[in-house]
């Protein structure tokens, strides 16, 4: 991975001060192996190099974390309460949180698809539709900034939306039409 592609994400990420306050109190949450991650932060990219505002398209903040010590739906409930209450509208209702450890639980019943369980949030980068959407960051204690990409960060930059070629899924030429919604510039390679 470029750490020059690494600064220039990090760059654009502080300078969004929605994202940079969801990134401030998940950090004060102090989830285990927490990120932000999708939309989170590929949005606020694609929008710096379109030239929209920084917030345009984003529905939603992706908070994962990991915690395999109970992955009963009860317990992710209590996380995701925890989580509701360090936020203020209209951000209670943005952050979404989910445990990954207990996403294969869930996964197929929604989307029609096996998911094997994860050993970690990091390692959910590695199945995202693309890897223009495989980006995760986590604002760490003394104020730098970790950025994960197991694809790199070259097809967020290019602006090139492809499928995942570890992961193939039936979702990708949804998610296509929706990106390409959005953001027209992105090329989508089939």
């Amino acid at each position: 991975m470029s750490s020059d592609l690494d600064a220039r994400l990090e760059t654009i990420i502080r300078g969004v001060p929605t994202t940079m306050q969801v990134l401030q109190t998940a950090r004060e949450l102090d989830l285990p192996d927490w990120l932000i991650f999708s939309g989170a932060v590929y949005q606020p990219v694609l929008n710096h190099l379109t030239g929209r505002a920084p917030d345009y398209g984003i529905k939603d903040y992706d908070l994962g974390y990991f915690d395999a010590s109970d992955t009963s739906y009860e317990a992710e409930d209590v996380v995701i309460r925890r989580v509701a209450e360090a936020f203020d509208p209209p951000l209670r209702d943005m952050v979404e949180v989910r445990n990954q450890a207990r996403v294969h639980l869930w996964f197929e019943g929604k989307f029609g698809e096996a998911y094997a369980p994860l050993t970690g949030t990091a390692e959910a980068l590695g199945r995202f539709v693309s890897p223009l959407f495989a980006v995760g960051v986590r604002l760490e204690a003394d104020g730098r900034m970790t950025v994960l990409a197991p694809f790199g960060l070259e097809d967020l930059f290019a602006m090139r939306l492809r499928p995942n070629p570890r992961r193939p899924t039936n979702g990708f030429a949804r998610t296509a039409a929706s990106l390409s919604a959005r953001w027209p510039e992105v090329s989508i390679e089939p």
